[in-house]
């Protein structure tokens, strides 16, 4: 059973109240079936409201949600015959990303993903999902061998951003992270990739390039977390919520704004309430987009990338009516001064 976040106790405590009506039903042969028909539906209400009206904090506390399915959990209900592969051939291994090949419905791809951890040593060991600059350039080698042999590459989105250390910085963090962005762009096979839980900043993007880019309904995706941009504007972290208000991070921001190309449901509540169900659900979906990209020709598929990453943000131009105006109302704005 996933643990409960904070908004959720009524629900949960509402839902004790029953099962103990019904243990009380069971030990003393009491009918209490009217009760708990009353407290079920009240129950279904609950849950609809909650999770039908959830606001962007809401839906970033979900995507932290330490029991959501992982890129691990992903592999083993989505593929078969995987291998994984480790290092960049440079420097070392790095556990916070995962990578190796496999098979999606009998069709050879390139597996890539952030991998967080299920309990505290484990996160340490995977330093809660944070790449340093040698999951990176791991990542980039395989992507490199996937275009050698013609394998779509599948990515797996969920961190906070790059691990942030010093030594990671010394290593060429920033140089590891835009060199991904350079070589995805010019990929010549299928690029799919899927944000299943939080994906933060460089840390994200640099597995983000793609031809079709999926995220999981309760995800988000931003270029800053909401505690940093909170640090930021109003020199409190503690506005996370405040921030994550006007930040437009959520899976459904995104797709309103282009970027994402289709939003995966969720089970009632989040992945984490039933992982085989949205595991199903995001394999449907890329089964179905790398079926598609691999009916184009490597010169198409390249040149519609470009334009779609192109088309990403919009901008006005004004034209002033009268220049002159203008140039009256700097002067007069001088003099003021």
């Amino acid at each position: 059973m996933a643990a409960d976040l904070q908004f959720e106790k009524p629900l949960t405590e509402l839902r004790n109240k029953i099962e103990e009506l019904r243990k009380f039903t069971e030990e003393k042969g009491i009918d209490f079936s009217d009760e708990i028909e009353k407290l079920e539906s009240k129950a279904a209400e609950l849950e609809q409201s909650i999770y039908g009206e959830l606001t962007p904090w809401q839906k970033v506390q979900i995507a932290r949600h330490p029991e959501r399915p992982t890129t691990l959990d992903y592999i083993r209900g989505m593929f078969t015959d995987f291998i994984e592969l480790h290092g960049d051939r440079t420097f070392g291994d790095d556990p916070a990303l995962v990578g190796g090949i496999g098979k999606l419905e009998g069709i050879p791809v390139t597996i890539l993903g952030h991998q967080k951890g299920r309990d505290t040593k484990e996160n340490i060991y995977r330093r809660f999902g944070m790449p340093e600059p040698e999951g990176y350039r791991k990542a980039l080698r395989l992507m490199r061998q996937a275009e050698k042999f013609g394998r779509p590459v599948i990515c797996f989105i969920d961190t906070s951003g790059a691990y942030p250390g010093v030594a990671a910085e010394e290593r060429g963090q920033s140089e590891a992270i835009a060199r991904n962005l350079i070589e995805m762009a010019g990929l010549s096979v299928p690029i799919v990739c899927v944000v299943t839980g939080e994906g933060g900043s460089g840390g994200a993007l640099a597995l983000g390039v793609g031809d079709r880019i999926f995220m999981l309904e309760h995800a988000v995706y931003s270029v800053i977390s909401p505690e940093g941009a909170a640090a930021l504007l109003w020199k409190d972290a503690t506005q996370a919520q405040r921030a994550a208000e006007t930040m437009r991070i959520t899976a459904q921001d995104l797709h309103r704004f282009g970027i994402a190309d289709d939003v995966i449901e969720e089970p009632l509540g989040g992945a984490q309430k039933d992982p085989e169900l949205t595991i199903s659900r995001v394999k449907e979906r890329v089964v179905a987009a790398i079926k598609e990209l691999l009916l184009l020709p490597e010169e198409e598929l390249v040149e519609a990338r470009y334009r779609k990453f192109k088309a990403i943000g919009e901008f006005k131009e004004i034209i002033p009516q009268n220049v002159q105006e203008i140039e009256t109302d700097i002067v007069e704005s001088e003099k003021v001064r």
